[in-house]
């Protein structure tokens, strides 16, 4: 699809209202009063000042560093016809309201026309697996012949094409705007990617979802929600019965089997262990050349799934896309042929092959149940080593970096400790926490090199014929950032790059 920010996007989603049907809708009247509130004519909403058009109401949020109302010249230059926000925000007139995040999602969908009412829309959140899950139902959408969109982590795409994600989940305007865009594209339904920043901070509010899917949830964003009991709330928001029509969940998560007591909307489970879930797998097998399995549900038994995605967790994601279909009235075998065509998720257990000796791959892992999930799948590939490249991102929940270490250091038998993205944190001290908990396994071999390049050229060097190497933390990020600068750099291109470089030196 075009970007989020094109003038063809904006021309489908508008629907015309004029600053008094706004007013009467939040209850409120501008402040100033705006003489014109009758006759201006609202093409739409953002609450990005940089990015508003003209006729759109801006909205100014208050942020972590800074409030959206400093911006409100800049939003008025650039053609902004109104401002809603918790105080006025001269020169625009304002739509002052308590908690401005709450009501920007409902009024985004009502300026845009209500698209999730005229779409399918499947939501994914839980700590892993999200990403994957959603490309699976893309996958399986696009194998039944449903006209979609996928917006995640990695990318927002419809039929029109796509461009790469900002965030896990887009702010509540960006949202509602990509929506009614895919709506005017002759989309039907979409998959979406749900954070629990998106729900604490009511990015999804106004969306209602045709199914849910929660995959799992251990200790990570803890920095943001305290503690594991406030994530989980979090993470149960979606599942409200004047959210979501229905759910789908995974059973072998304490926290999935906690949901389904709770819940007051039909749902289905799924698991890789117990037979008494709706949908279930069995006779799993994980490869490097794929992952396959043995899929039973209701009256069917005993159909063979076949995915081209790597490692046996793909089978929890591949179970809740199914399900969620299923309950959507999908054709499956149609969406099992498509999800058995998608050949990998970008930065999620990505092979990077290049000739060399050895398996290599770039995975997000970046919690420690991540980590036990997937080397578990790289030591059954090997009888040699594991080799992994590790650090850990700024402005993070400090309390994950040496459970990091740790785990690395149990698990892997070479950790070459690197810098990720430190933003506004000492590298210094990120690194170290890193190799404390490494170092606390006694059990791995520790290299410590903080330029990311000579890291990977490195850790290539120690990987030797029939080893693994995986290149952890960061995926498809493209980009590094350290304080105020930053510089492209994606792990999938610099792995290859320092693998080619080996074997044209001949180490290889």
């Amino acid at each position: 699809m075009t970007s989020q920010c094109t003038g063809v996007d904006r021309a489908h989603s508008g629907s015309g209202f004029a600053l008094n049907d706004v007013a009467v809708r939040l209850g409120v009247q501008c402040v100033p009063a705006d003489a014109n509130e009758s006759k201006t004519v609202i093409t739409g909403i953002s609450q990005d000042s940089r990015r508003v058009a003209a006729g759109e109401i801006y909205a100014a949020l208050p942020g972590a560093n800074q409030h959206g109302a400093a911006f409100a010249d800049e939003a008025a230059a650039r053609g902004a016809v109104a401002a809603v926000s918790d105080r006025p925000c001269p020169p625009l007139p304002t739509f002052v309201v308590d908690g401005p995040r709450r009501i920007l999602g409902p009024l985004a969908a009502w300026i845009y026309g209500e698209p999730s009412r005229h779409l399918d829309v499947f939501g994914v959140t839980g700590t892993n697996g999200k990403t994957s899950t959603a490309y699976l139902l893309s996958a399986g959408l696009r194998g039944a012949g449903t006209e979609h969109g996928l917006i995640s982590g990695v990318s927002v795409g419809g039929p029109q094409g796509e461009h790469p994600a900002v965030r896990t989940t887009p702010e509540a305007s960006d949202l509602q705007r990509t929506l009614a865009s895919l709506r005017a594209q002759g989309a039907s339904a979409a998959a979406l990617e749900v954070s629990s920043h998106a729900l604490a901070l009511h990015r999804v509010d106004g969306i209602r979802f045709r199914v849910s899917v929660f995959t799992n949830l251990g200790p990570d964003h803890l920095d943001f929600h305290s503690d594991l009991e406030n994530y989980y709330a979090a993470k149960a928001r979606l599942f409200a019965a004047e959210r979501s029509a229905a759910a789908v969940l995974n059973i072998d998560d304490d926290h999935g089997k906690r949901l389904g007591a709770e819940l007051d909307i039909p749902h289905r489970t799924f698991s890789t262990t117990s037979t008494a879930a709706d949908f279930y797998a069995e006779h799993i097998t994980a490869d490097e050349h794929g992952t396959s399995f043995v899929l039973h549900h209701g009256d069917e038994r005993g159909a063979t799934v076949r995915l081209r995605l790597l490692g046996a967790h793909q089978v929890d994601n591949a179970l809740g896309a199914i399900a969620a279909l299923a309950l959507a009235g999908v054709d499956l075998d149609s969406a099992v042929a498509g999800m058995s065509e998608l050949t990998s998720v970008p930065g999620r257990m990505q092979r990077i092959d290049a000739g060399q000796p050895f398996l290599a791959f770039v995975d997000y892992m970046h919690n420690t149940a991540g980590q036990h999930r997937q080397f578990r799948y790289l030591r059954s590939l090997t009888d040699g080593k594991i080799v992994v490249v590790l650090g850990a991102t700024g402005e993070r929940d400090p309390s994950k970096r040496q459970p990091l270490g740790a785990t690395a250091g149990t698990l892997a038998d070479i950790v070459v400790v690197t810098d990720e993205s430190p933003f506004s944190d000492d590298a210094d001290e990120l690194r170290g926490d890193i190799v404390l908990g490494a170092r606390s396994a006694d059990h791995a071999a520790i290299v410590v090199e903080p330029d990311r390049a000579a890291a990977f050229a490195t850790a290539v060097a120690l990987t030797g014929p029939g080893d693994v190497l995986v290149v952890a933390g960061r995926g498809h990020d493209p980009i590094q950032t350290f304080g105020a600068v930053t510089r492209a750099f994606d792990d999938r291109v610099e792995l290859r790059n320092a693998l080619e470089h080996s074997i044209l030196l001949g180490d290889r």
